[in-house]
């Protein structure tokens, strides 16, 4: 038999005990005893737009809030967006794109115009926790970004000093793992020769202002191009034998935290032993062409739903098991106007009416085929979220209360 702090209280004090129990939440959250046991984040999402049938912003902001996920990246600023997630508490990663890197490059009041419009219009409303200078520059083929990439992060960084925002808006650049001239075994890893000369200057500034390594770590790419020598389970976090990788002396029992080691090895070898790895974009393809090997529901099923499960527990990788491993899955919805092979168009957790794509713990927020017809829709729920949250907040500050009171 259960018993809740509801049975002792009549129907009709409900209303004035429900200001009470609003009010001892924002007491509780605020107090210095929940502070500090506030754990980093980990889990993030990739929410990409090149589609014709996504939902508005506004929606996807209820979407991310019902999924309880608090940190996204997206790959511009588009200011519909930007203003959407004012006031939702939602932490954003936006893009610098590669088509304005040379312009930003060419001068400070370049960057310092894009950051005004882009950047100081939204906070603090909106919380940008950092611009993403170009994406997958360094090992690609436009080579004439290669040399603009430091030039235009430094000029970011420093329209972001002189306004005041650079202790809360981080300067980064994602890196897919072409820049790695090979990454097995882990510990073998090392930039490739090439792109070394410009790898490495631009580490030194990040070292300098304290950004992290971001990598685009995707296992799924891994076995696609290679499904005669990768054990399809070692990908997927399932049970298998795994690796052992000699020089270190660690077995990889996944593929992900290989590839992370893999990264944070050729860090070491370039002298930035302290700077922190986070996956800038993860995940596996529900849907691919022919020869597009392992792009399945059922896969894709089993990749994000272990890989949630990974990063939840907050630990770290074999290399650096103190440092937990935080990572943006890629993508929020499928994107189909994307170009390229099947795959592209076929990574998103969530169908464009809201419903899940597969079921890896999140409801979503209109039924799918299988699910119940129970569930509301966006507008039912954008227009009814107060009422149903405002009773919701009596039990959770019940439960909030209780776990404070066993934690002392």
């Amino acid at each position: 038999m259960q018993c809740t702090f509801f049975d002792h209280l009549p129907t009709s004090h409900m209303g004035s005990s429900l200001f009470f129990w609003f009010f001892l939440i924002l007491s509780v959250i605020c107090s210095p005893v929940s502070a500090s046991h506030s754990v980093t984040w980990t889990y993030g999402v990739n929410y990409g737009r090149i589609a014709n049938n996504l939902p508005a912003p506004e929606s996807v902001v209820t979407l991310l809030k019902a999924a309880k996920i608090n940190h996204i990246r997206i790959y511009n600023a588009d200011h519909g967006v930007l203003q959407a997630f004012k006031g939702s508490g939602i932490e954003i990663i936006i893009g610098l794109p590669n088509e304005l890197l040379t312009e930003v490059s060419l001068g400070e009041d370049r960057a310092m115009n894009w950051v005004k419009d882009n950047v100081q219009a939204f906070v603090p409303g909106t919380r940008i926790r950092g611009i993403a200078v170009g994406n997958e520059i360094l090992g690609g083929t436009t080579m004439e970004l290669w040399e603009v990439l430091l030039p235009a992060a430094k000029n970011v960084y420093t329209a972001l000093y002189r306004l005041g925002l650079h202790r809360t808006v981080e300067v980064s650049s994602p890196h897919s793992e072409a820049v790695f001239a090979n990454s097995f075994p882990p510990s073998a890893c090392i930039f490739r020769p090439d792109v070394a000369p410009f790898m490495k200057p631009l580490l030194e500034f990040f070292s300098q202002i304290g950004s992290p390594f971001y990598i685009n770590a995707y296992p799924f790419l891994a076995y696609k191009n290679d499904p005669q020598h990768i054990d399809i389970n070692y990908a997927l976090f399932k049970d298998n034998p795994g690796i052992y990788d000699a020089k270190t002396k660690l077995h990889y029992d996944n593929m992900f935290d290989a590839q992370v080691d893999a990264a944070y090895a050729a860090l070491d070898k370039a002298g930035f032993s302290k700077m922190e790895v986070i996956v800038s974009e993860t995940g596996w393809a529900s849907r691919g062409d022919p020869d597009e090997a392992g792009a399945t529901v059922k896969n894709a099923k089993t990749y994000n739903k272990n890989l949630r499960k990974r990063l939840l527990k907050k630990k770290g990788t074999p290399f650096r098991p103190h440092m937990a491993v935080r990572a943006y899955v890629f993508a929020l919805f499928n994107e189909n106007l994307k170009p390229g092979p099947t795959s592209e168009r076929n990574f998103g957790l969530f169908k464009p009416d809201g419903s899940i794509a597969y079921n890896i713990g999140f409801t979503g927020l209109v039924p799918s085929v299988a699910a119940s017809s129970s569930l509301l829709s966006f507008k039912e729920i954008a227009a009814q979220g107060w009422l149903r949250s405002s009773y919701l907040l009596v039990p959770m500050a019940s439960a909030v209360v209780l776990l404070q009171c066993l934690r002392l």
